[in-house]
């Protein structure tokens, strides 16, 4: 009776998680190239992200995207600045829309002294889901797993300092 009830019991707690954890941001995997510590692993996915608790901005990128490039380094100097607020994964999705290779995309990374992490997506389901029609693009997850806003194109470290500072007040 009791290994009945246990059961029952751990069904429950997971299906509760993984109700906690969804939000209306569509789930994904991607594999870390760096900063596996923070991320959690060096396979994961979103809602693994989402389960620590903090918002989550989503960056999609790729190592041969002229406004990438230009974009990336703000990212570096708001993540040095704001870490603890925030997680922060940028995902290369080179291969997918002919804009650079994996080793392109670790040479970016070195080349501009890129530390906050970052993974590449396993398949194109991503740039799917969330309709990214165009790179970079940029998702802002409230910590409940909701997308709170969307940013297509480069984003200016201005305005992705004030779309952070709302995602936190969502949060």
């Amino acid at each position: 009776m009791w290994g009945i009830a246990r059961l029952a019991l751990v069904a429950l707690a997971v299906v509760l998680l993984a109700a906690c954890a969804r939000g209306n941001a569509p789930d994904f995997a991607m594999v870390a190239y760096q900063g596996q510590k923070v991320l959690g692993g060096e396979r994961v996915t979103l809602h693994d992200l989402v389960r620590q608790g903090k918002p989550v901005v989503v960056n999609f990128w790729a190592g041969l995207c002229p406004p990438c490039r230009e974009e990336m380094p703000s990212f570096q100097r708001v993540y040095n600045e704001l870490s603890n607020s925030f997680l922060l994964v940028g995902v290369d999705v080179g291969r997918f829309t002919r804009l650079g290779s994996q080793a392109d995309a670790l040479k970016f990374l070195k080349e501009f002294e890129i530390t906050y992490p970052t993974a590449y997506a396993l398949d194109e389901k991503p740039m799917h889901e969330y309709e990214i029609f165009g790179l970079p693009a940029t998702i802002f997850i409230t910590a409940g797993g909701d997308i709170h806003s969307k940013h297509q194109g480069f984003i200016d470290e201005p305005t992705l300092r004030q779309e952070l500072q709302k995602l936190l007040d969502a949060s």
